[in-house]
């Protein structure tokens, strides 16, 4: 029997990323379960798309998520990524889920969840300072 998911690897990396901004290419592969070199070429493709920025800290990279861009899909009216994340980084884990009946009723779930219970980081759309790394 074969092992699948509903997330891509793309998204399982914006997940990660969103967790921790700071994250080492190596810790981000091996928490996602792909190679090193897959997760580069992942944070590069999501680098050229413009959903995720990258900022030299010292020897380290830090990434910064532009929440407001659009899901990278064929309709115009999907939620923006920072939506998706708040949903999926478990913002909606803490309340019972309503009954879902069509894709607009979807869309406007998405985006209550995640003015109700967004972190800062993913809300913002606009390009804030990154924080100071943890020492």
């Amino acid at each position: 029997m074969t092992s699948w998911s509903f997330l891509t690897n793309h998204a399982r990396v914006l997940l990660c990323i969103a967790h921790d901004p700071g994250m080492r290419l190596r810790d981000l592969a091996a928490s996602v379960g792909i190679t090193e070199r897959s997760a580069h070429g992942i944070v590069t493709d999501l680098a050229a798309a413009g959903y995720v920025v990258k900022q030299k800290d010292g020897r380290r990279n830090r990434y910064q998520i532009q929440a407001h861009l659009p899901l990278p899909e064929p309709t115009s009216q999907e939620p923006a990524i920072g939506e998706v994340l708040a949903l999926l980084a478990g913002a909606s884990a803490k309340r019972k889920a309503a009954p879902i009946t069509g894709a607009g009723d979807m869309r406007a779930v998405l985006r209550a969840r995640a003015k109700e219970a967004a972190p800062a980081a993913l809300a913002s759309t606009k390009a804030a300072p990154l924080p100071k790394p943890r020492s």
